[in-house]
């Protein structure tokens, strides 16, 4: 179940308490007196190493990370297997860049991620394959961070989200899954077919309204921005929590399609002037860096505020999700494996750098 957020009212002024009095300065503990055989070289051997140790993966998210290790095993194999020998050399430092390349990471990730993994085991003094490997589920982790935000309902009424993605990414099914949890979370939902263009796309929309019982606003060969207005519309008028807006997927290079839903969008604030409030855009995980270049092409066109990453299963690399967070760190709401309810979910970017790296 994904977790959403409402807007909590400013907490109550609490009264301040007496400070404390100030605990007395501990005293200094006197050095260890020096080795009688080096006392340098036997301080160096009794310090503690830090090595970076993944936290435990709370256990009502154990089954949707083990689903999502699974759509990604062919390049956590990959990379795991880069970690096998037996010491931290330039050989291993070389397989690394290929496998991180090989995972459609792109060239800017992959040089940040091997700058912090080889300063990293310098500084911790790693010497084990084992070690340099956990500095960079750290590192994968740290770089994907910003990346990690949840989507937030309820500061608005309704929350206009738009969702826009190329063919066949699984825009319309990611719709259906959205709104199945959100409905299972109490919130109230109308969706608004506004893509015109595909024949089965209104049909296949309302499937997923009806199998949630949802509203839907939809016009048999209506103009887009039409359907979207009057969604919007309906949806203030009848005080629904949430209208998602299905758009016509679309290549980026399709300058006509990308300027109609500029058009969308401008309607869509015409008909709520703060709308729309959310404009995600899916992307199929098996596309690679072509993926980072829709991010981009689809952001310059309507500044996106989120993306739900599909596919993530069978030959998806996943590596991407890295390229985006260095080059264009829109965040990520949603990771999804498969076709089933169940198999899109909440990104966290421990779990996700975890299944990466097998």
């Amino acid at each position: 179940m994904f977790s959403f957020f409402r807007k909590k009212p400013p907490a109550t002024a609490e009264p301040v308490a007496a400070p404390a009095p100030a605990a007395p300065a501990p005293t200094a503990a006197p050095a260890p007196a020096p080795t009688a055989a080096g006392g340098l070289i036997g301080s160096a051997i009794g310090a503690a190493i830090e090595i970076p140790v993944a936290p435990p993966v709370p256990a009502e998210r154990q089954g949707w990370v083990t689903r999502l290790s699974e759509g990604l095993r062919k390049t956590g194999s990959s990379l795991s297997q880069v970690f096998t020998g037996a010491q931290i050399d330039e050989a291993l430092y070389e397989e690394l860049e290929t496998a991180l390349l090989l995972a459609d990471t792109g060239v800017a990730a992959t040089a940040y991620l091997l700058q912090e993994v080889r300063r990293k085991v310098q500084a911790t003094g790693a010497t084990r394959p084992v070690q340099a490997k956990n500095i960079l589920v750290d590192a994968l982790t740290q770089l994907l961070r910003p990346l990690e935000r949840p989507l937030v309902i309820g500061e608005h009424q309704p929350t206009v989200i738009m969702v826009a993605g190329v063919n066949g990414a699984g825009k319309t099914t990611s719709i259906g899954k959205l709104t199945k949890h959100l409905a299972d979370a109490g919130e109230t939902v109308l969706l608004a077919a506004a893509d015109t263009f595909r024949a089965a796309a209104r049909e296949q929309l309302a499937v997923w309204a009806d199998r949630n019982r949802v509203e839907i606003v939809s016009q048999e060969g209506g103009d887009p921005a039409a359907v979207s207005f009057d969604a919007v519309s309906a949806g203030k008028a009848r005080r629904k929590d949430v209208v998602i807006v299905d758009t016509a997927g679309r290549l980026p290079t399709q300058l006509h399609l990308m300027e109609e839903l500029r058009k969308i969008k401008r309607v869509v604030t015409k008909a709520e002037a703060s709308a729309p409030h959310e404009v995600l855009l899916v992307i199929d995980g098996n596309t690679g860096q072509n993926a980072l270049t829709q991010v981009k092409a689809f952001d310059q066109a309507l500044q996106l505020t989120g993306l739900v990453v599909t596919k993530l299963d069978g030959t998806a690399k996943g590596g991407v999700l890295a390229a985006i967070a260095q080059e264009k760190p829109v965040p990520v709401y949603f990771i999804g494996v498969g076709e089933k309810l169940e198999d899109l979910e909440t990104f966290r970017a421990r779990e996700f750098a975890l299944a990466l790296l097998g």
